[in-house]
């Protein structure tokens, strides 16, 4: 029996131990959506992909579906967010995009618009931006409007239209309260 394998990019959103020397990874890819992947032995010292396979990395992967789960084949690193983040500003706002991912994402549904907004917005924020804390709602705010749990009816108007780089410019205290808002009603309505 052959199995097919699939390559594609994705975001190492988690890791779990299992047994001594495997794991099994959190992945959220651009064909397939947020899954679950074994690797074999990726805990060992002699391992090839243990470097590669850390949290918070954008890999291109080959993946093989399996009877029971997926499984990682070869795995070739792109860039690691958490590590290329510039301050520690910027590192927590890399942690609230995996996050809300880990959180929010649930079962194999394909949705590259979501992956590519999330890869822009992780190199966007690793380095020094203004009013931070604003645009990390934004970013929640578009990442639930995408996955279906805000209306984009409901997004305020200048937000939905403008790029990231420019939504700095639209903080105050009424937006900002404003956003808040509708992350607490999609967090309620999601039942997550």
């Amino acid at each position: 029996m052959s199995y097919v394998t699939y390559t594609t990019d994705a975001l190492v959103c988690g890791a779990y131990d299992r047994n001594t020397a495997d794991r099994t990874y959190r992945l959220f890819t651009r064909e397939a959506g947020m899954l679950y992947a074994d690797a074999r032995s990726v805990r060992e010292e002699r391992s090839r992909q243990r470097y590669a396979l850390q949290e918070f990395s954008h890999i291109k992967v080959s993946l093989v579906k399996g009877k029971a789960a997926w499984k990682i084949g070869s795995v070739e690193v792109q860039d690691n967010d958490y590590t290329r983040a510039m301050s520690r500003e910027a590192r927590g706002s890399v942690a609230s995009i995996y996050k809300t991912l880990r959180r929010f994402i649930h079962g194999e549904e394909a949705s590259p618009q979501l992956f590519d907004f999330c890869v822009a917005t992780l190199r966007l924020v690793t380095g020094e931006v203004a009013e931070r804390a604003f645009l990390d709602l934004c970013i929640q705010i578009k990442i639930l409007n995408l996955l279906g749990y805000i209306d984009s009816q409901k997004i305020p108007l200048e937000l939905g239209s403008n790029e990231a780089m420019n939504w700095h410019q639209l903080a105050n205290p009424a937006n900002q309260k404003n956003l808040e808002n509708l992350i607490s009603q999609a967090t309620l309505n999601s039942q997550l």
